[in-house]
Order: structure tokens, then sequence, then C-alpha cells
């Protein structure tokens, strides 16, 4: 690996909450739009936010991204002697 471990795991997971950031509003539908208002809550809260199936997503999405950083980094010579 180009990178030693302990920076491969912040630039991980600043890759990781990037991503969830990124896809966190992918088909979600608010209370108003599914058109199911819950008394006392907010119009424009999820009605099924789908967090796992997101998490999921966004690690598969960053283990891509950080494999596709740590190649470039070695075809550019990055950490060789």
């Amino acid at each position: 690996m180009p990178i030693s471990i302990t920076l491969a795991v912040p630039v991980f997971l600043t890759i990781w909450f990037i991503a969830l950031f990124a896809i966190l509003p992918i088909g979600v539908r608010s209370q108003r739009e599914s058109g199911g208002y819950v008394e006392g809550t907010d119009p424009g809260a999820p009605v099924n936010p789908q967090l796992l199936k997101k998490a999921l997503l966004t690690t598969l999405v960053s283990l891509a991204v950080f494999g596709l950083l740590m190649l470039v980094l070695r075809l550019c010579g990055w950490g060789s002697a």
C-alpha cells in the first residue's frame, strides 16, 4: 500500500462521509410528498430513509474510490523508496 495504515484509515473515513452525504438524499420521499403526514412531526421528514441500504451503498462506493486512489498513488510512485 502506498500509504501507512494510520493515514489510510482517516482518508477512507473522509471518503466514506463525503459519499454518505452525497448518497443520503437519493430516493427520499418526505411526508408531504407521500401524503402521510404524522401530526407533531415535520412535514419534510423522510418516510422511509433506508439508512442500512444507504450505508452499504456508501461503503461500496467508498471502497471503489479508495481503491482507485491507492492505484493512482501506486502508479505515480508515491511511497516508493
